[in-house]
Order: structure tokens, then C-alpha cells, then sequence
């Protein structure tokens, strides 16, 4: 996309939150979106309407990301514009068994929801901390979540048991963001680097960036990852070389986040 073709308009204001909206995130097709705040709700959106379609409330404390099931579009399809009968339901029943979100926040939990009902399937806990982050793996079977207590900790959303399948513990400062490809688990961390961890074949590799980073989005290709620091800078790493491409300074104050497409 040119830079002619961004938006420049204001298209809607999504009001229901009752204090500070920490996250908010697409959908796959980016029909929908879900925000997450300090008043301790997770909200699910119609933005083109300006229309709120449902809230979700079980967090303790204020939920800091939420991710969805790449399969969520005919549910949310379904929800926002039929308001389901019994028929319809039946009709799309096992498509709407499978589509979840997760979430985390500062209760140091990740939630498992059931989009449909709002009822959360499943509580993991481990983290020593305040949970920074969450992803689906590819196939919605996996959770991985990011940690203030300097860990990723990986869940089965298949299992019953709630401990991690899998720890990763050795980073020197806290875990912000993370992204996941179909083997391997990057994290944006404070200690002013990028780590990519391949679990096929168990290898580290570390990209030093000389500055705490917030957050990390990585391209639709999988080359690049654009990392926004608390330099007030974002940098785009080339993701095979470690090459540092660019920097985008202009911002005033911390760079929160980034999204790369």
C-alpha cells in the first residue's frame, strides 16, 4: 500500500470500556476487532458499524492482549449480523465449537474462551508475574504467552492439565511480545532484544538491538520483523540476516507497538 492510500479519516469510535484500552486487534480478515483493558473485559466489535457485539468477563485484574482462532470469521459473521437461531446454530455447530480466543493480564493467567458463549474453557497458570502477551499457534492448538517473570511458557488447548508443555526461561529481563511461525517462537524482550527460538531443531539466535523492545509484528511473507522500541524508534530487522533494513523515528515518546503487513 502507497502511502496515498492510507487512512486519514476517522471512520468510528468504539466506546464501552471503562478505563484505559491496552490492546486491540483484527480478526483474520479484519472484519472484526477485540479490545482489552483496565476495567478487566475483553470487547468484540463490529468497527465498520461501530457496533459492540459482546463482552467477556472473568479476569481479576486489567487483561493486557487477546488473540483469536484464525477460524473466527463465521462465527463472528453469524453473531454480529443474524443474531443466530436455534437452526442457524445447528447448521454452523461445528464451526463454532472450534473458534476461542486467549488472554492474559496482570491476574499472571492465561484464559481460554469459548467465543460463542463467553465462557472461559480453561484457566492456564504458571506465571511467576504479569502475563505481557499471547498467540495461537497455526492451528489454534497451541498458546504461547509472554511474561513479566522473564519466561514463554507454551499450553495444549487439547489437554485437560493446565501446566506448560514447555518453559523457556533465559532471558535476563521481561517478555513483551511474542509471534509464532510453524516451528519456531519469536519474543521482543526489555533486555533489548529479539530472540528466535526453533523448536524443530532447538536453536537460539539472539538480535541485539541495543534498546528495551515493547513489541514485535512480523511481516505476511515471514522475512522481516518490525520491533518498536522504548527509544521512541521502530526498526525493521531482516529475520534470516539479523540485518538491521530501517529505522523510523518521529514518534515523541515510547513506541508502544507496531504492525507490519
Amino acid at each position: 500500500m502507497s502511502v496515498a492510500g492510507l487512512p486519514k479519516n476517522e471512520a468510528n469510535v468504539l466506546r464501552g470500556h471503562e478505563g484505559a484500552v491496552l490492546t486491540a486487534r483484527f480478526n483474520g480478515d479484519g472484519n472484526y476487532c477485540l479490545s482489552c483493558g483496565k476495567d478487566r473485559t475483553i470487547r468484540l466489535w463490529n468497527h465498520h458499524r461501530g457496533i459492540h457485539i459482546k463482552t467477556y468477563k472473568s479476569h481479576g485484574r486489567k487483561v493486557r492482549d487477546v488473540h483469536v482462532t484464525p477460524n473466527l470469521r463465521v462465527m463472528l459473521n453469524i453473531l454480529a449480523e443474524l443474531r443466530p437461531s436455534i437452526c442457524v446454530r445447528n447448521k454452523v455447530r461445528g464451526q463454532l465449537d472450534n473458534s476461542n480466543l486467549c488472554s492474559c493480564g496482570g491476574d499472571r493467567q492465561v484464559f481460554y474462551w469459548d467465543v460463542t458463549t463467553g465462557r472461559v474453557i480453561r484457566k492456564f497458570r504458571g506465571h511467576d508475574s504479569e502475563v505481557n502477551a499471547v498467540k495461537f499457534n497455526e492451528y489454534a492448538s497451541v498458546v504461547v504467552s509472554a511474561g513479566y517473570d522473564r519466561s514463554l511458557r507454551a499450553w495444549d488447548c487439547r489437554s485437560h492439565s493446565t501446566e506448560p508443555i514447555q518453559i523457556i526461561d533465559t532471558f535476563s529481563d521481561s517478555v513483551m511480545s511474542v509471534c509464532l511461525t510453524k516451528s519456531e517462537i519469536l519474543a521482543g524482550t526489555i533486555d533489548g532484544t529479539v530472540r528466535t527460538f526453533d523448536i524443530r531443531i532447538g536453536r537460539e539466535l539472539s538480535d541485539d538491538l541495543g534498546q528495551p523492545v515493547n513489541c514485535i509484528s512480523m511481516s505476511n511473507d515471514a522475512n522481516c520483523i518490525l520491533a518498536s522500541c522504548l527509544d521512541s524508534t521502530l526498526r525493521l530487522l531482516d529475520r534470516s540476516t539479523g540485518e538491521l533494513l530501517q529505522e523510523y523515528k518521529g514518534h515523541t515518546s515510547k513506541v508502544p507497538n507496531g504492525v507490519l503487513k
